[in-house]
């Protein structure tokens, strides 16, 4: 089937029900504002979003030129399924902004699944049913919100919870006391020296705390080598992990990595992550940004791969504009629609 592709998009705002604040930053009180890419051949129309995250240098505007520079390939290409080589061709284009790479990524996958007339989790051939679970997570605030927080979380039986302030044990003592026995994870994101993370991961456990993600800054391989030797927790890395090609060197320094699409590239590199990781014997868990539906349906597609998931993006939004593959409770749920199966709301 060939057919020539035009490439079109819109920006629009997400606004989270919280205040999203993390070791490094408190963000989107505003609202976060977000691309939503079409890409369409004859007459059948793929979605995609773009979620820029400051910390790798992106914002909508370096999105939108990212796209311009993506241009000339999509359209120059016959028909979306070729996408192995379609994606080579854009990231010779655009070798930065992962998360404009996962808008387009994801609308041409889409767009070949809506022409297949099959959801993309047939099309790689999975079985939602093996999802894990997904966390809810709980983002670092004043103790009466937290205790609002964990309330609103009564359904999630695993909560994310962000460290990384001189406050730490004042808050995992008001979460545990609110959360009862349920599952609870740690993300210092980057907030520690190995020391000092040491000390904290102790604290960690002691707490019943399952594992903690991202302790130290992304570079630190002599503080993860160090801690991988000592730490009673697992520990499980993201910022240190962009795409594949960090994964082999991550040996001996994890237990695992955390995936976001929009970080690296969209769903195709994100299963290349998942079988390299794999090879290398690391455990595999999937994140998000603060994103729609649109933005989460790619990930609950792969979320049978999974050994963690952590898909809850859309579920901390005030109004979600998309429906679709997400949440429900705590349950990763995609239907049979063809592509993402996602509309607007």
């Amino acid at each position: 089937m060939r057919g020539t592709m035009k490439i079109f998009w819109e920006t629009f705002t997400i606004q989270p029900k919280h205040p999203f604040k993390i070791s490094r930053t408190t963000g989107h009180e505003a609202g976060a504002e977000r691309v939503w890419v079409h890409i369409e051949c004859d007459g059948v129309e793929g979605w995609g979003e773009a979620d820029p995250n400051s910390y790798y240098g992106e914002s909508a505007d370096t999105v939108i030129a990212a796209l311009e520079q993506m241009r000339p390939v999509i359209e120059a290409a016959r028909g979306p399924e070729a996408l192995e080589s379609i994606e080579r061709d854009i990231e010779r284009a655009v070798n930065h902004s992962g998360s404009a790479r996962a808008a387009v990524s994801t609308a041409l996958h889409d767009l070949v699944g809506k022409r297949a007339g099959l959801p993309l989790w047939k099309m790689w051939g999975l079985s939602p049913a093996e999802a894990p679970p997904s966390s809810f997570t709980i983002g670092i605030d004043e103790p009466d919100v937290l205790r609002r927080k964990v309330e609103e979380a009564a359904d999630y039986p695993i909560l994310k919870v962000k460290l990384g302030t001189d406050r730490d044990e004042e808050v995992l003592r008001i979460i545990r006391e609110g959360a009862g026995d349920k599952v609870l994870r740690v993300d210092a994101n980057a907030a520690w020296e190995a020391e000092e993370a040491l000390e904290k991961i102790a604290m960690l456990a002691d707490f019943g705390v399952e594992f903690v993600e991202q302790p130290l800054p992304p570079a630190d391989r002599d503080g993860y080598r160090f801690l991988h030797g000592k730490s009673v927790l697992p520990v499980i890395v993201d910022e240190s992990c962009v795409n594949s090609s960090d994964i082999p060197g991550l040996v001996g320094l994890a237990d695992g990595i955390n995936i976001k699409l929009a970080k690296c590239g969209g769903p195709r590199e994100g299963l290349r992550m998942i079988h390299t990781a794999r090879s290398c014997g690391l455990q595999v868990m999937m994140g998000c940004m603060l994103e729609s539906t649109l933005g989460i349906a790619p990930a609950a597609h792969l979320a049978s791969l999974l050994d963690y998931a952590d898909l809850d993006g859309a579920a901390l939004l005030a109004a979600d504009p998309f429906v679709g593959p997400g949440l429900q409770g705590a349950e990763i749920r995609v239907g049979d629609g063809p592509g993402l199966g996602v509309e607007r709301a």
